[in-house]
């Protein structure tokens, strides 16, 4: 069924994210109409793009259709479209979709659109390198690393990659394109990562910090903390070297941004619409009910949000988005405040190493901290045939050496590889 001007819907989520998607998924048997708006039509599995990127996972694996995965969920229709406005006091919000507007009332309104990139102000940086945020960022920078690791040895520029930022998604990135290099294309290459502060994996710290620097210094990447990148133009990528020490120049074809995260722009619609105040990043500062300015009838979840300095990790999003219908089905009193139930971190490096912390206290690295994040990933990955699909492309990739994700590339001749830094 198509919306028509002005239909009513109990609840409206815009988002299909790790959010949306366990809103949609919450309501069911709740007796609630419900409508989930997206920008896309995918529900997208964002821990493992960088694995689409590196040919391990094909990007269907990861991307399944939001309507395939709810459509037992009667009561929630699926659109595609993007939300231009919202007008809180009457409740009324306005998508486009097909090519002309549509507008919905609503009872509740959930919006949880996630975040974008952030170039911290250089936002030329866009086009001068690679983000891994959507799934098309992932396909575009696997066809670039095949095109790489097709040209001539003595092209030194197309097998020096730059990674920028040493969270999760760098250290995953930088760790990948190493085992990808070493063990599928038998190809030399050079890999640095850059990171302002003092530690790669910040949020883990000590000592597994310390163990992911060393696997990656092992695993032939060069790891730069305390520096930061200054400048990308024409192929060369400038860095200010611990805290300025010095100035390094890197001519490369590839530069992996995964510094620095913005609210969506459908956060700072809502904070127009609601008198929610934001912060630098533009992130909505919701109440502790995860309501959105002095509305109360309008959530916001996830990335788009900042909350008790929860991280922007996938449970926040899913919890926040269970707790907001509980109140909106009256399974929890209205006003109720979200806590967030942190069951641990975990980042892998490489084949065989990853790092895991659950307390302050508790934590594991190597092989055993490797087998819980496939583990973990394998339980929250949508669909019993992709997580079929996502062992078989593991057991290939890690146990064996192929990277099937590749298949789904046509091989870029070397005259038309894109300099993507410049």
């Amino acid at each position: 069924m198509r919306t028509d001007d002005a239909t009513y819907y109990d609840v409206v989520i815009v988002g299909s994210g790790f959010g949306g998607l366990a809103a949609a998924r919450r309501l069911r048997g709740r007796g609630k109409s419900a409508l989930l708006i997206s920008s896309t039509p995918e529900y997208l599995f964002q821990p493992l793009l960088y694995q689409v990127a590196t040919g391990v996972l094909h990007r269907d694996d990861i991307a399944p259709r939001t309507d395939a995965l709810l459509r037992r969920h009667r009561d929630v229709e699926v659109v595609e479209g993007e939300v231009t406005a919202v007008d809180a006091m009457p409740a009324v919000l306005t998508y486009r979709a097909d090519g002309r507007d549509h507008r919905v009332r609503y009872g509740s309104l959930i919006a949880a659109t996630g975040a974008a990139q952030s170039y911290f102000g250089r936002d030329e940086y866009a086009d001068r390198t690679f983000a891994l945020k959507t799934i098309d960022d992932a396909t575009r920078l696997r066809a670039h690393l095949r095109a790489c690791f097709n040209a001539p040895a003595q092209d030194t520029a197309a097998t020096t990659f730059v990674v920028v930022g040493a969270g999760a998604t760098g250290v995953e990135v930088a760790g990948q394109i190493a085992e990808l290099a070493r063990r599928h294309e038998h190809r030399e290459v050079a890999i640095t990562v850059v990171e302002g502060l003092d530690e790669v994996l910040p949020a883990f710290g000590g000592g597994l910090s310390d163990y992911t620097r060393a696997s990656l210094e092992k695993a032939g990447v060069e790891v730069l903390t305390g520096s930061m990148v200054t400048d990308i133009a024409d192929g060369v990528v400038t860095i200010d070297v611990h805290d300025g020490a010095a100035t390094r120049k890197i001519t490369t074809d590839t530069v992996v941004w995964s510094a620095g995260v913005a609210a969506s722009g459908f956060a700072g619609v809502l904070a127009e619409a609601t008198g929610c105040d934001t912060d630098r990043a533009g992130r909505l500062l919701v109440n502790d009910d995860l309501t959105v300015g002095g509305v109360a009838n309008i959530y916001a979840i996830g990335d788009m949000t900042s909350l008790h300095d929860y991280p922007g990790q996938s449970p926040v999003a899913m919890q926040q988005g269970r707790h907001a219908v509980d109140i909106i089905t009256r399974k929890l009193y209205p006003g109720s405040a979200f806590h967030y139930l942190d069951k641990g971190s975990m980042s892998i490096i490489s084949r065989g190493r990853a790092v895991a912390k659950l307390t302050e206290r508790i934590t594991f690295r190597g092989l055993l901290a490797f087998g819980a994040w496939l583990a973990v990933h394998l339980y929250y990955l949508a669909g019993m045939g992709n997580r079929a699909k996502a062992v078989v492309a593991w057991i290939r990739s890690f146990l064996g050496t192929a990277r099937p994700g590749f298949a789904e590339v046509t091989r870029t001749p070397q005259e038309h590889r894109e300099r993507i830094a410049g």
